[in-house]
């Protein structure tokens, strides 16, 4: 039973339970297919390239997939990989809209902010597969691969270390000041949080980008970062440790390529 004072709803501990429960299920299964799907991925290999290093056939097309199949079963699996990294960090956040505005609007609100994790699946597709040509095509692009991937993940963390990673992991750690009120506000405030979120996690999914996007280690590293700076009480310096390691980490990767 849910009761309003003073235009606020108190949930019972029965509708506690059951959103716990409900999230919990939903990470579950999403951890799950992601982790088949990473297990799917390892069995086939990928392909041999110059310089040492392999790609990953998430970024080749199956024997008789057309393009539009590739990039299907790519979003499919970006999506269902982003319930499983974000929804860890996200749920603490729905409660308060759970708290607020009941089951429906908090449902409304999640499909905003996926939807956004869907659009940058659906921008990183593409820059993957053209990328992926010119390594093929191209030997010399191929071999300075390992160099470049050192390089992106040197950028990431100082991009953790910077004032403007700090301003988004703080608009995605503050709670809500307003409350949607109808169906299209939850959606927007959805949409919002999706930005604020994308953009706060924009040099850690890069890493998860060149090194190896269903790389079950390196997902799991990476969500376990992206779930402590947004979690712990002192966010912005575990996001300014993260940033000094993952630059040792890029220095080291520079230096061994």
């Amino acid at each position: 039973m849910r009761m309003a004072i003073g235009g606020i709803y108190m949930t019972s501990t029965v509708e506690k339970v059951s959103f716990w429960g409900i999230s919990g299920a939903f990470f579950v299964a999403s951890a799950a297919v992601t982790i088949v799907w990473c297990a799917s991925m390892a069995e086939m290999g990928g392909m041999e390239m110059p310089g040492g290093w392999t790609m990953s056939m998430a970024w080749m097309r199956m024997p008789g997939q057309t393009w539009l199949g590739a990039a299907a079963t790519f979003l499919g699996m970006w999506f269902v990989m982003m319930v499983a990294m974000m929804l860890p960090s996200l749920v603490p956040m729905l409660w308060r809209y759970r708290e607020a505005v009941g089951a429906l609007g908090t449902a409304v609100v999640s499909a905003g902010y996926f939807f956004i994790w869907t659009l940058f699946g659906v921008a990183a597709f593409p820059v993957g597969i053209a990328l992926a040509e010119m390594e093929m095509r191209y030997p010399a692009v191929a071999r300075a691969v390992p160099i470049g991937v050192g390089v992106v993940v040197l950028i990431a963390g100082l991009v953790q270390l910077s004032a403007w990673k700090a301003r988004q992991l703080g608009c995605c750690r503050e709670a809500p000041s307003m409350m949607p009120v109808d169906m299209g506000t939850a959606w927007r405030h959805g949409v919002r949080l999706g930005l604020h979120c994308s953009s706060c996690c924009a040099g850690l999914m890069a890493i998860l980008l060149v090194i190896g996007v269903m790389d079950l280690r390196a997902m799991l590293v990476v969500g376990a970062a992206i779930s402590v700076e947004r979690l712990a009480p002192a966010g912005e310096r575990v996001a300014r440790v993260v940033g000094v390691l993952v630059i040792g980490v890029g220095v080291f990767l520079i230096a061994r390529a």
